[in-house]
């Protein structure tokens, strides 16, 4: 076992009809961005294409880190067009992971 303290963020969306190469624009232009934040660990997103809901879940190594990203300004702006055009809807968790350990076979 890992004491492997570090922070997490679960940004869960539902994508509104607006255009999707837009929405990819952005998306892509995020993507890009988080890697050079300093404490960034990771993210992974998942989308349902047929109800457009989805899930993004960011890793940082502390609360300050994940505040750098959130008051990027590349990023707020992000934010507002999320709210204006991109998301019917979402809702944002942030959570300190006090334990982490994986398993793997071995091949």
């Amino acid at each position: 076992m890992d004491d492997d303290h570090h922070v997490v963020c679960i940004f869960r969306s539902t994508r509104t009809a607006h255009s999707s190469a837009d929405y990819a624009e952005w998306s892509e232009r995020q993507d890009q961005l988080v890697v050079t934040v300093p404490g960034y660990i990771g993210h992974v997103s998942f989308r349902d294409e047929s109800t457009g809901r989805g899930v993004t879940i960011s890793y940082f190594e502390s609360m300050a880190s994940l505040s750098t990203w959130r008051e990027n300004p590349v990023h707020r702006e992000a934010q507002a067009l999320g709210r204006s055009n991109f998301y019917e809807e979402y809702e944002i968790e942030v959570a300190e992971i006090v334990r982490h350990y994986e398993w793997r076979t071995t091949t």
